[in-house]
């Protein structure tokens, strides 16, 4: 089949006139720039360094398919998520992470798949709070609606494409998907509010990375998303304690310029502290590296 004909037979496609088109669920899935078609489909993932969401320490707009933003909007919660290790005596440590990371990309899912993509003056938004994360999301309160027993699928050929490749059940059973993972994970069910037209859905530390970090087990930082030469910078720090501009410059060969960039953005992700000012500055860790 051509790539037009397979287009048609998923349903987001047709021809007119001999022109072919995509429709809304074609261009958020398959056009190379969703965005400029359809602008409110962005997905806003946002750090906040207060309970009540005043002070800002990172901010993205996401963009692209609706795989691609639902990978990106868990590489920003995966960036920030804190990890504790418990050491159980076997010879690999046991990872706790302070969010049950799976349950909370069920939440992404659901997101946009059930998003109201005709109301344009809202997009998604993930709050990450030092105590919790929030995810709204815009949408259209079903009539007869029941958390947990009504099934209903708002956007079909969306919710179709995502069962497809396994992101998702028809069935509508995301919410007990949630609440299983959460269970296992030994975490709170999340906090599920709505009215007519949004949607919440709130998560809490699990209860096993709060009692391993009372514990005495260590927090740690997940580095997944730094480039080869913050690795590197951060090896250095885990032997020295710190590292300045300069160090940064001669381990990895870049302009004073890049070097400060680079290490102001791991201070940005709450990687690094800075600690003095000018040239005299060092930059040490946060917490356990």
């Amino acid at each position: 089949m051509t790539p037009e004909r397979i287009l048609i037979s998923l349903g987001v496609a047709e021809k007119q006139e001999n022109r072919f088109y995509l429709n809304h669920a074609g261009v958020l899935f398959f056009a190379d720039e969703p965005q400029k078609i359809i602008p409110w489909s962005v997905f806003t993932v946002v750090l906040f360094k207060d309970m009540e969401g005043v002070d800002v320490i990172d901010r993205k707009e996401l963009r692209g398919s609706l795989f691609e933003i639902v990978g990106k909007v868990m590489d920003f919660v995966k960036l920030y998520t804190k990890v504790a290790y418990k050491f159980t005596g076997k010879p690999k440590r046991e990872e706790i992470y302070e969010y049950p990371l799976e349950a909370i990309r069920e939440a992404v899912i659901n997101s946009v798949m059930h998003r109201d993509y005709f109301e344009k003056g809202h997009n998604n938004i993930l709050r990450f709070f030092p105590d919790r994360i929030l995810i709204e999301n815009v949408w259209i309160e079903p009539k007869g609606f029941e958390l947990g027993k009504t099934i209903f699928r708002r956007n079909h050929i969306i919710s179709d494409l995502f069962a497809r490749i396994g992101f998702g059940e028809k069935l509508g059973s995301g919410i007990l998907r949630m609440r299983s993972i959460c269970k296992n994970a030994d975490a709170l069910e999340p906090l599920i509010e709505y009215n007519e037209s949004y949607f919440w859905i709130t998560f809490k530390p699990s209860g096993k990375y709060v009692q391993v970090t009372m514990e005495g087990g260590k927090p740690e930082v997940s580095l997944e998303i730094l480039n080869e030469r913050q690795k590197k910078a951060i090896a250095r720090v885990k032997v020295k304690g710190s590292i300045t501009n300069k160090e940064y410059v001669d381990l990895n060969k870049v302009s004073r310029i890049t070097a400060t960039r680079k290490l102001m953005d791991m201070v940005r992700k709450k990687i690094l502290k800075q600690e003095g000012r000018g040239r005299g500055s060092r930059f040490t860790p946060v917490m356990q590296l």
